[in-house]
């Protein structure tokens, strides 16, 4: 087929093109004109006599030789610097056009692209330009690009199960793929497993398992699939629906979980997660969770878990993954140290890491005691959705400060994969000195976020 970008007039690339018009009484049913792809038609010797009736041809700009003037019989020359011929139209009632292939001609180039247009060519006076074949063009399909994993990558396992409806798919969304609350409900149910990666801190890729929940696949993965699902497990997150009504069935499963982990990876780490805790009235919250955790965890042994309350419309969720994520950081105590002694140099308050693109806690630091215990996951999810927001407004969300007569809060791009926020009390410290030191530090925690990076570094104060 002619190549669907190439605008008209397609007069002027007959003179590289190896396509040629040929007549409909030639046309066959398949390929160019009549041709197949493994076979092109080559016109036949009588098809090039200037008498032949409803046959137009034209010369390749290289070659002499005879050809018909539109709208007459007379035969015209052309030389080498010519051009091309004209193209003669049937005595009869014009009919439409068809492109095939001739023997004799080269094929076009692979590195051309498009052919370059004669400013010479030119249509005869009773024939208009050729229409191209008719049908829908083919578009070329677009090579995808994957994302190729890093050899020195540090993949962590981790299997997300538990019935369906239980909203494991929505925290995923809300946490990795950056979806508001309200969005999540046009998700629909997960069917088998959903693998996806997540680089995380740089080297660290979290290779997440989201299972669907039908009773078909939780009979499959602990039968015919128990092997593949449970071997190799970094940690196991069970997420339990606080209202479901088959809470039985729900224990069942998350027995049988546990014996596939204990025979296949015993050194996994359990989490239990209570969700949709906002639907329970809010003076009942901490009687429900404290019964169902005593539950758990005794179902759990001999292995140990860890519960969480959880909702996506509160901050619980980031509390909930942050402390998920900080088990699988493999020199995290390394990371806090350093981050102690940055507080300390600068004479912060509090320092936060916040990973760059799920703004989860990674590590803090705090000099004293804060009444909200909560008011990390409250940061991540406030400042989340601002840059969100940010994202709608075709901006990238990079630095804030805020202020009052108390504190000032410094939030600013760390690291490559890392934000850090800075709390500072004393109003004697200008906001410059404070950012001249994120700045200087950068450095350090970037080699820091390696496996093999150095232990020890001097900041500069």
């Amino acid at each position: 087929r002619w190549p669907p970008w190439l605008p008209p007039p397609f007069a002027a690339l007959r003179q590289f093109s190896p396509f040629r018009l040929q007549s409909p009484d030639r046309r066959g049913r398949r390929g160019l004109g009549g041709c197949s792809r493994d076979r092109l038609r080559q016109p036949s010797p009588e098809s090039r006599e200037p008498g032949a009736q409803g046959v137009s041809w034209g010369l390749h700009p290289k070659e002499e030789g005879p050809r018909r003037a539109a709208g007459s019989g007379k035969a015209e020359t052309s030389g080498p610097s010519g051009g091309i011929g004209s193209v003669c139209a049937p005595s009869s009632a014009p009919r439409t056009p068809r492109w095939v292939r001739t023997g004799r001609d080269p094929p076009r180039p692979a590195a051309l692209a498009q052919p370059p247009l004669g400013r010479d060519a030119a249509w005869g006076a009773e024939q208009g330009p050729p229409v191209p074949p008719r049908g829908r063009p083919r578009r070329r399909r677009a090579q995808s690009q994957r994302w190729v994993m890093p050899s020195t990558a540090m993949k962590k396992k981790v299997l997300l199960m538990g019935k369906s409806g239980s909203g494991k798919t929505s925290m995923r969304s809300i946490i990795f793929a950056n979806y508001i609350a309200r969005d999540t409900r046009r998700l629909g149910a997960t069917i088998d497993v959903e693998h996806s990666h997540v680089r995380f801190l740089g080297n660290l890729v979290l290779n997440l398992w989201d299972c669907g929940g039908q009773d078909t696949f939780m009979e499959n993965y602990f039968t015919s699939q128990r092997d593949n699902i449970f071997r190799n497990v970094e940690v196991l997150i069970y997420v339990f629906d606080v209202e479901s009504r088959e809470l039985e069935k729900d224990m069942h499963y998350y027995q049988s979980c546990l014996e596939a982990i204990l025979q296949n990876s015993p050194d996994a780490k359990i989490f239990c997660l209570v969700h949709k805790m906002d639907l329970v009235q809010e003076d009942q919250r901490d009687l429900i969770f404290k019964e169902r955790e005593e539950d758990l965890r005794r179902l759990s042994r001999p292995l140990e878990c860890a519960c969480f309350r959880t909702s996506i419309w509160d901050e619980t969720l980031y509390k909930a993954w942050s402390s998920i994520v900080y088990q699988l950081i493999p020199n995290v105590q390394q990371l806090e140290t350093n981050l102690r002694n940055f507080a300390q140099i600068i004479e912060a308050d509090e320092v936060l890491l916040f990973e760059r693109a799920t703004f989860l806690v990674i590590s803090h630091y705090q000099c004293k005691e804060q009444r909200d215990i909560h008011r990390f996951e409250k940061i991540s999810n406030i400042i989340k959705q601002f840059k969100l927001s940010c994202s709608k407004l075709a901006a990238s969300f990079q630095s804030m400060e805020v202020r009052n007569s108390n504190f000032a809060a410094f939030i600013d791009i760390f690291t490559s994969n890392t934000y850090v926020m800075v709390v500072m009390s004393d109003p004697s410290i200008p906001s410059a000195a404070t950012l001249i030191n994120i700045r200087n530090a950068r450095k350090h925690f970037e080699k820091l976020e390696r496996v093999d990076g150095p232990k020890h570094s001097l900041l500069m104060r």
